[in-house]
């Protein structure tokens, strides 16, 4: 079983909960497991959130949008943000990914995204300007799932 979509929305909060419903309701309908749902659209709302904040006008000029892409294949999820801002700083490509102090009421999105994945991998759009936040994680299923990959 393989399902895909991609969406490409505005920079604007009211984005940001129209892509986990999507993402939720695609996994629901999948016979994702509760659970593991549940944390990759926590992750999805966090990495959504980020584009929305710091995706803004990058080399290509285009910085009224961002795109998410949602791949259901096989046995893992994958989930792609990708926005039109400058990206991310060589020295924040390289660095290991760290937990905002408690106090801090910002900066806590990646390391979250981080805990709740399997596997993160945070860069830049190749030749233009923009973030590109991927994560992946290992899909359990329902005992009544519907669309079991095989």
């Amino acid at each position: 079983m393989s399902i895909w979509w991609s969406l490409h929305l505005r920079r604007d909060a009211a984005s940001v909960p129209l892509a986990r419903r999507l993402l939720l309701g695609t996994m629901e309908t999948a016979g994702v497991d509760p659970d593991i749902s549940y944390d990759l659209s926590v992750a999805l709302s966090e990495a959504c959130a980020n584009a929305v904040e710091h995706g803004g006008a990058g080399e290509d000029g285009d910085c009224e949008a961002y795109r998410v892409t949602a791949y259901l294949d096989g046995e893992k999820c994958r989930i792609e943000v990708a926005d039109a801002g400058p990206g991310f700083s060589p020295a924040t490509r390289r660095a290991p990914i760290r937990a905002a102090h408690t106090e801090a009421e910002h900066g806590r999105g990646l390391c979250l995204i981080q805990e709740l994945a399997d596997h993160v991998h945070i860069g830049n759009k190749p030749g233009r300007g923009g973030a590109v936040v991927s994560f992946d994680k290992i899909l359990k299923w329902r005992k009544d799932a519907p669309l079991v990959a095989v």
